[in-house]
């Protein structure tokens, strides 16, 4: 994982409420373990029409989209069941960042766990970000700060570990992966 302190980009807004898991990334396209091409599947039954040719006005599809990193959206994003296709498919889009109200809790587990920041701010502030769409944003997560173009600065929380993990660039796995050494000594004095 790349490590997140700092992302600076425009946003892409999904106005909706209610945003699951299956909306994100559809159930049948869940057989890949690979994270990689998952992007091409993000919102797939929004984005695409039944012949599969790309909605012209899914914000996603629009060219102001391009290269946007944080994605802000209604309240309860990423309800529904757990699946960790759903951080996945919005990481290799090249989504770093969701901004909401509300975020599901199994969700924002999934996307701490896999490197995609989950921020939870007050509803003025988003609907501000919904309102203004492709509003460039600072987001720092050492002071877990959202800086907005107006000046106007929203916080958010985040659980002490994940954002050591984030900060380092670990997963879980990693962050065991680092402790190996500190590990075997303990193994050695109670041996």
């Amino acid at each position: 994982m790349e490590p997140v302190t700092r992302i600076t980009s425009r946003t892409v807004v999904l106005p909706y409420t209610n945003i699951d898991t299956d909306q994100i990334i559809p159930a049948r396209f869940l057989r890949t373990t690979v994270r990689s091409g998952l992007g091409g599947k993000l919102f797939h039954d929004w984005r695409y029409d039944s012949s599969g040719a790309p909605r012209a006005d899914f914000p996603l599809n629009q060219p102001a989209a391009a290269n946007c990193e944080i994605l802000v959206a209604g309240r309860n994003f990423g309800c529904g069941s757990s699946r960790e296709h759903a951080p996945w498919a919005l990481l290799d889009f090249g989504i770093r960042a969701v901004i909401s109200t509300e975020i599901a809790d199994i969700f924002s587990s999934n996307a701490l766990k896999n490197g995609l920041l989950p921020i939870v701010i007050d509803a003025a502030h988003v609907d501000w970000l919904l309102a203004h769409p492709g509003a460039e944003l600072a987001i720092d997560l050492e002071s877990s700060t959202v800086a907005l173009p107006d000046g106007q600065i929203a916080t958010f929380q985040i659980e002490r570990f994940a954002r050591y993990c984030l900060l380092q660039g670990l997963d879980e796995l990693g962050y065991l992966r680092s402790q190996e050494r500190v590990i075997a000594n303990f193994e050695l004095q109670r041996a």
